[in-house]
Parts: structure tokens; C-alpha cells; sequence
């Protein structure tokens, strides 16, 4: 199966397992290509539970002409990649396109960064709801929130609503 999409899924240390790997997995399966992206190309980043990535791509070689969505899992990673002008350029420029941006848990903090949240409707993990209203959005408990291009999530136990949201707005079914 050829892919249909391309996505880059964004690596630092202390990635939450789950939520890097669930998403990406459930992407593939769906047939789109996804490729990780980190500081440097071939660097081996370890999740919080000591799962290992390897940067696919570095950061430098973002486009937002070259993919169609992007996934940002939560973890202390967002921490990381969110202090990166690299990532901030790429995650304006996939949202001025109006391409689809995932994040679960921590993950919001990339986009606080990027400045993309103002009237924006999305959720996180509770822990940063305060920093996600003083960015300007709309926080909801719920376990996915969709608006427009940003799909959202809370926490692990909602990857499998969240996966098929990203995967149903990267492949534009209703």
C-alpha cells in the first residue's frame, strides 16, 4: 500500500509512550507515512518509560508543503520542543494551512508556544488547563475536541477516540 498522506510526528526526551506511539501506529495503519522529526536527524530519544525513537528528519528539515498533518505527544517532551523556533515557524505555517495538528496531554504547551490557541476550542491534560485559558482558548473535559484543524486530547485512556479523530481529519471523512 502506497501512502496517502505524509506525517511528522515531533520527538524529544521524556515522550510519553503511548501517546507517541499510538497515533503513529494508528496513522500507518490507515496508510499514511510517518516520519519523526527531532533537534537532530538520526538521534535516538527515549520515552518516559524507556522506549526508544529515532529522529526520522531534524527539526530543520520541517516544510509545511511537505506534510499534511502533525502529531505532538505529550509526556515532559513538549517542554523541550516547544522552546524550538524551528518547530514554532512549522506549527504557525501547518496552521495557517489549516492542515490537521494532533496534541494529547502536555502537547498544548507547543502550541501556547507557537501562539495559535487564541479562541480556539481544545482540551489537554488538566494539568495545563490554566496555561491553555491564558492562552487564549477554550479548554473542555472532554476526551477529544476537534476545532477545525486542531484535534485534542486529555490523557492515555483517550487515544482511541483521539487517534480516529486526527485520522478522520487527515483523510477528510466526515
Amino acid at each position: 500500500m502506497s501512502a496517502t498522506k505524509s506525517v511528522v510526528c515531533l520527538l524529544d526526551d521524556e515522550f510519553e509512550d503511548l501517546e507517541l506511539w499510538y497515533p503513529v501506529y494508528r496513522a500507518r495503519e490507515e496508510g499514511a507515512e510517518v516520519l519523526y522529526a527531532g533537534p537532530e536527524k538520526g538521534r535516538k530519544h527515549i520515552g518516559k518509560y524507556g522506549v526508544p525513537a529515532i529522529a526520522d528528519i531534524s527539526y530543520d528539515e520541517l516544510d509545511a508543503d511537505r506534510f499534511d498533518g502533525v502529531l505532538v505527544p505529550g509526556g515532559w517532551a513538549p517542554d523541550k520542543i516547544r522552546r524550538d523556533p524551528r518547530v514554532l515557524d512549522f506549527i504557525r505555517r501547518m496552521n495557517e494551512l489549516n492542515k490537521p495538528i494532533g496534541q494529547i496531554c502536555h502537547a498544548g504547551w507547543v502550541l501556547i508556544s507557537a501562539k495559535i490557541l487564541e479562541g480556539r476550542t481544545v482540551t489537554s491534560t488538566p494539568g495545563i488547563r490554566d496555561d491553555m485559558e491564558n492562552a487564549g482558548s477554550i479548554w473542555l473535559d472532554e476526551a477529544v475536541v476537534i476545532d477545525r484543524n486542531i484535534v485534542s486530547a486529555r490523557r492515555p485512556p483517550d487515544l482511541p477516540p483521539y487517534a480516529k479523530a486526527f485520522c478522520d481529519l487527515l483523510f477528510n471523512r466526515e
